[in-house]
Parts: C-alpha cells; sequence; structure tokens
C-alpha cells in the first residue's frame, strides 16, 4: 500500500479500558450531565443490569432488559417509549452486540446519549452502524449520532463470558478488521489499527479454549475486539458483513456464530482480488501467504475448527430452501467489494458455508 496520501478522519468514543475500570461508570454519566440512567440488557442479563443500577444509586431510572439480536424496530420503539415515560436522560448498555445496537437505535431516534459496557467482544460500539430489523428485512445506516458517549471496557466482565461465544464473538471482531483491509479507500493507520487487532484475537482465542478464566488472554481479547471495531467504524462494509446481515434478519440466525461461518467463505471470494489485504490478514493469523491466495481463508477455517467454533450455516439453523432467497438478497443493491457480485458465484458460497465445506475461490 503507498501511503504517499490518504485521508482519515477518526470518530471514536471515549475509552476507559482496565480491570475494575466499571467502577468508573457513575463518573462517566456525570461527564455527561445526565441524571437518570435507563440500563439497558438482554433479558438473558437482567441480573448483571439490576448490580449496575444498584451500583448508581439514585442516577438508575430503571432496567429495560428485552434486547435481543438484530434490534426488531417493535423492540427499539418499546425501548424508547419506557426511557420517556421513567424520565430517562441517558441510558447505559450493558452486553454484547444485541444491547448496543438497542442503545443506537434509541440514540438515533431520540438523541438520548449512553453509555457502553461491553461484556462480548462484537465491536459494535466502536462503530457509528446501526440495523434495524422490520418484517423480517435487516436494514443498516451509518450514523455518528448513534456512537457512545464514552465505552467502558473492563476485562472481568467477560470473565462469565461463555467459551463458545467468546470464540464466536472473537471471530465476529476478526471479520470487521479483515474488511477493513479490503475496503475501497484503505489507509496506513487502519491497516496497522487492523493487523494488530486481528493478532490480538488470534494471540487470545486459542488461550482461552486452553483456560477460559485466563485473564491476560481476556485482556487480549478485548484489545483486540476494541482494535477491530474501531476499524469497522471507519471503513465501507463488503460482502461478508452484507451476507451476514443478510442471513441474520432474513432467518434469525445468531449473530457472532453466523459471522463465523461465513468469513472464511467471504475471504476466500475475494481472494484474487484484493491480495494485499489477504496477505496482511495471513500474516496477522500467523499463517504463510507467500504461495497460496487462500492462505487468510483457510487459516480462519482451521482457526474455528480447532476452537470448535460451528462452520456451517446448517449448524446454527439455516434452512436449506433458504439459500436462493439469501442469494437474491445479497445481490439486490450494490455495496463496495474488490470483486464484483455475482449471483451464481455467491449461491455457492452460500451452498459451501452451508455444508461447512472447506473455503474455496
Amino acid at each position: 500500500m503507498s501511503i504517499d496520501r490518504f485521508e482519515l478522519q477518526l470518530a471514536i468514543p471515549r475509552v476507559v479500558f482496565g480491570a475494575g475500570s466499571l467502577a468508573q461508570l457513575p463518573a462517566e454519566i456525570e461527564r455527561l450531565g445526565a441524571k437518570r440512567a435507563l440500563v439497558l440488557s438482554t433479558p438473558e442479563q437482567r441480573a448483571s443490569a439490576e448490580e449496575i443500577v444498584a451500583m448508581l444509586g439514585p442516577r438508575a431510572a430503571g432496567v429495560f432488559a428485552q434486547a435481543v439480536m438484530h434490534v426488531p424496530i417493535e423492540t427499539a420503539r418499546e425501548a424508547r417509549s419506557v426511557a420517556r415515560r421513567l424520565d430517562a436522560d441517558c441510558a447505559v448498555a450493558v452486553g454484547g452486540g444485541s444491547t448496543t445496537g438497542l442503545g443506537k437505535a434509541i440514540a438515533l431516534d431520540s438523541g438520548l446519549p449512553f453509555v457502553a459496557v461491553p461484556t462480548t467482544y462484537a465491536g459494535s460500539e466502536m462503530t457509528p452502524i446501526y440495523g434495524l430489523t422490520e418484517g423480517g428485512v435487516k436494514k443498516t445506516g451509518r450514523d455518528v449520532r448513534v456512537l457512545p458517549k464514552t465505552v467502558i471496557y473492563d476485562p472481568e466482565l467477560t470473565m462469565t463470558l461463555p467459551l463458545a461465544l467468546s470464540i464466536t464473538s472473537g471471530v465476529n471482531a476478526i471479520a470487521h478488521a479483515a474488511e477493513g483491509l479490503y475496503t475501497p479507500e484503505p489507509n496506513p493507520i487502519i491497516v496497522l489499527m487492523a493487523e494488530q487487532g486481528i493478532a490480538a484475537l488470534a494471540r487470545a482465542l486459542p488461550a482461552l479454549h486452553a483456560d477460559a478464566r485466563n485473564r491476560q488472554a481476556r485482556r487480549d481479547a478485548l484489545y483486540g475486539a476494541w482494535l477491530c471495531g474501531a476499524v469497522l467504524g471507519h471503513v465501507a462494509m463488503g460482502l461478508h458483513h452484507k451476507l451476514c446481515h443478510t442471513l441474520g434478519g432474513a432467518f434469525n440466525l445468531p449473530h457472532a456464530e453466523t459471522h463465523t461461518v461465513v468469513l472464511p467463505h467471504a475471504l476466500a471470494y475475494n481472494a484474487a482480488a484484493a491480495p494485499h489485504a489477504m496477505v496482511c490478514i495471513a500474516r496477522a493469523l500467523g499463517a504463510a501467504a507467500a504461495a497460496d491466495p487462500l492462505a487468510a481463508a483457510r487459516a480462519i477455517f482451521k482457526l474455528s475448527t480447532r476452537l470448535g467454533a460451528p462452520t456451517s450455516l446448517r449448524a446454527i439453523g439455516m434452512p436449506a430452501d433458504g439459500l436462493d432467497r439469501a442469494a437474491d438478497l445479497a445481490t439486490q443493491t450494490p455495496y463496495p467489494n474488490p470483486r464484483a457480485l455475482d449471483r451464481q458465484a455467491l449461491r455457492a458460497l452460500l451452498q459451501r458455508a452451508y455444508d461447512g465445506a472447506a473455503p474455496q475461490a
């Protein structure tokens, strides 16, 4: 990549990183000039939300524990209504991409500021990208208004994240940086962030697989997720994310698992059209790429297999009779991608992903 000329305007929320940093949440709310925080979570993480309410004391307006995958528009509307009823002047989103996505939806509609407290490696908190699902179709957009004002990264909050979700959430984060490396407008700063983010996760995930309580690995994974999320926030999304949003919104597939299954196939599809990006990805993963254009795709597939992550769409609930519809949806709207979108080639990609086959060009 030439470094003679590039443009970059970073838009990154304030970050508070480190073990025990959740204790700074009351001070971060005070920085916003806010007095009543609505705490957002999924139903499964309601106990964590209640603990934060107890920490905030009179600064807490209440809990909305109905965040779900892909942010159904009905849920977003209900959350906005609850925030108004409780007179909340900010929100705290504790959890993964589903909860952060709900915080973004509220911010987009009402301007309500929020603090993100990630407990997974989704990275959504670092991007101005939002998504809403209506009528089985997930629509995404980009708006800096949806960025959290502060992100608190406390590795201690990820210690109880189940190993399987830790792995798929980490591969999901790698996907953010991978697409940043074949963006139509690359720049050396994003390349550095992407490679370091992928390398941190490639180091952390095998260590977590060996010992899920490894605190250094938890720190590395969260650091990598931060970098990878920040990369995605500054580049255009390509084939990988568009396919995953299509599959998730239309077939209600689990978010991180879908990214994990699709990533090696999306990389293989783009390999010949983005050779420099593939070398960078392979290098960050510790794979030799000199003689194999599919080294990056194969390394991701091998990593997922080694760590026991799902490698087929069939295994995560994709119906076989939905593959044609997915291929149609994925090619309806043009978007930037190194290789031109070809419906027949995408249908073959989806079939391989459905079967759990090794990636092919």
